[in-house]
């Protein structure tokens, strides 16, 4: 049984850390160690989370639909609608889950004890769906399946059902929430700059408009997660600027579960054929080449998330994209969370990476640590 969690506001009794400004975060990106940044960083995590523990949820990802009209050059998982201009080579057909699809994999996740589904697809037009089949979709999902806690729909897909089916924001939250839908992933965010996102991910949320929904989102009662994708065109301040957006909406409303932050993963996407940086060049990102990140990078990224947001209550490790050990370490670096089993991956996995960790091999990672394993629902207590 859970413990059970108020999904209106984050933990009354959370400690406080020193709090950043931007030009002290630039200050210990450029001047640390990753080694002193580790070190800061996990007792900032220790702070907040001083119990024997850490923690990982059972779940699967479901990609709904793969349509999508965005146009985003980091993504291959995408298929360009019909009827709407020339696809891009290379591109997977598109195709829509069948509730029957979709209720199979629920299920096999529920035959290994998972608990919740990450429920996500492209920004589908609506000649191929309406918004009744959404809300028939949480409907299905909450009538069959009761027990299974539903975190979907990220904000830049909400943002597209608010324009294309011509409802406010709070109205399409109210509905989806009324048919079914508990929480909301942080899915989209890559930088939350304009002049990036102007880049890399054309026809999606801008800024403003992202925040915006998560804002509504809390405002109604509902809890989200906050994410970064980094590592591709964005310059340190950037990241930083993208922190702080973060932090300002989280001082505001208070909704934000966790934090999650990957790494772009080039393989197989328009993105990663840009040009890159020079690899003698020991220059910090300029925002013109691209420049990937590896495990150092994640790792002083993910320190510093930890230290700059000292109002998000957790931060999750990314073995998804740099695999078990460096995810291990991320819990020296800022994590108290080993994020997912993950029974079921699909767009890390189209750019070409593809790390499976079971239940067993995270618990292990975890105790390997010197920590207790624990399960934990969306809301992060312990199940």
């Amino acid at each position: 049984m859970s413990v059970t969690a108020d999904p209106s506001r984050a933990p009354a009794t959370q400690p406080t850390l020193p709090r950043l400004t931007e030009a002290d975060a630039l200050a210990l990106y450029q001047d640390c160690s990753i080694h002193e940044l580790g070190r800061r960083a996990h007792q900032a995590a220790q702070l907040l989370h001083p119990e024997p523990y850490r923690t990982y949820v059972v779940d699967r990802n479901i990609n709904y639909a793969n349509w999508c009209t965005a146009k985003c050059i980091f993504c291959n998982f995408k298929a360009d609608p019909p009827d709407r201009g020339p696809s891009r080579p290379g591109l997977p057909p598109g195709y829509v889950l069948s509730f029957e699809e979709i209720g199979r994999k629920i299920q096999e996740l529920l035959d290994i004890g998972g608990t919740q589904i990450l429920m996500q697809g492209g920004l589908v037009p609506p000649e191929i769906l309406g918004f009744d089949w959404y809300l028939d979709l949480l409907r299905f999902i909450k009538r069959d399946f009761p027990r299974i806690h539903v975190h979907a729909f990220s904000p830049p897909e909400i943002f597209a059902f608010h324009q294309v089916f011509d409802m406010p924001v709070r109205d399409v939250l109210l509905r989806l929430r009324d048919a079914g839908l508990d929480t909301i992933p942080g899915g989209g965010a890559e930088i939350l700059v304009d002049r990036v996102r102007d880049i890399i991910s054309r026809g999606k949320t801008r800024t403003d408009e992202y925040l915006e929904v998560m804002r509504q989102a809390h405002l109604i009662g509902m809890r989200t997660s906050i994410t970064m994708m980094f590592g591709h065109i964005e310059t340190i301040p950037e990241r930083i600027e993208h922190l702080r957006r973060v932090r300002d909406l989280q001082d505001e409303t208070g909704g934000f579960t966790a934090f999650i932050c990957w790494t772009f993963q080039p393989e197989n996407t328009p993105l990663g054929r840009m040009p890159q940086r020079p690899a003698d060049c020991t220059d910090p990102p300029d925002g013109k080449h691209l420049v990937l990140a590896g495990a150092h990078e994640y790792l002083r990224t993910l320190a510093l998330a930890r230290l700059f947001l000292d109002n998000v209550p957790n931060v999750q490790a990314s073995w998804v994209t740099q695999g078990p050990k460096i995810g291990q370490l991320a819990l020296f670096f800022g994590a108290n969370d080993m994020g997912s089993v993950m029974m079921e991956e699909n767009v890390v996995s189209a750019a070409g990476t593809t790390f499976r960790l079971s239940e067993d091999e995270i618990r292990r990672l975890i105790t390997d640590a010197g920590w207790q394993p624990h399960r934990r629902n969306c809301y992060y207590s312990l199940i």
